[in-house]
């Protein structure tokens, strides 16, 4: 079950990264970094739904270790673009908050997984 909600909460924050970084791109500066952010943003999500159809244990955890750093890579383009003013505060605060949730869902996750191994 709690891998069905952090599939569902992968998926809304890549649509949330999504829209985030086509705004950026129509209202603000076009940038070649949004490209990192667009892909590191919506592979969590992918790897995410990727163990899912694992074919064993381990490579249960391995696509869960890719989405969680990915989650790593994600937060510090959010800070970079919060810092170079490419998006408002506010709009890093919601992002970040979002993408720690999942982090932390990974986390728990991964370890879960292991100690059941």
């Amino acid at each position: 079950m709690k891998e069905n909600f952090l599939v569902d909460l992968s998926k809304q924050f890549a649509v949330d990264i999504v829209n985030l970084c086509t705004e950026i791109k129509e209202n603000r500066k076009s940038n070649v970094l949004l490209n990192q952010l667009l892909r590191s943003g919506t592979s969590i999500g992918a790897n995410i739904h990727e163990a899912n159809y694992a074919a064993s244990k381990a490579d249960f955890i391995n696509k869960f270790q890719i989405a969680l750093k990915e989650c790593y890579e994600t937060d510090y383009w959010l800070g970079l673009f919060r810092d170079t003013h490419m998006i408002t505060e506010d709009e890093y605060k919601d992002m970040f908050a979002k993408c720690s949730k999942i982090r932390k869902l990974l986390i728990a996750s991964i370890t879960t997984a292991k100690e059941n191994g």
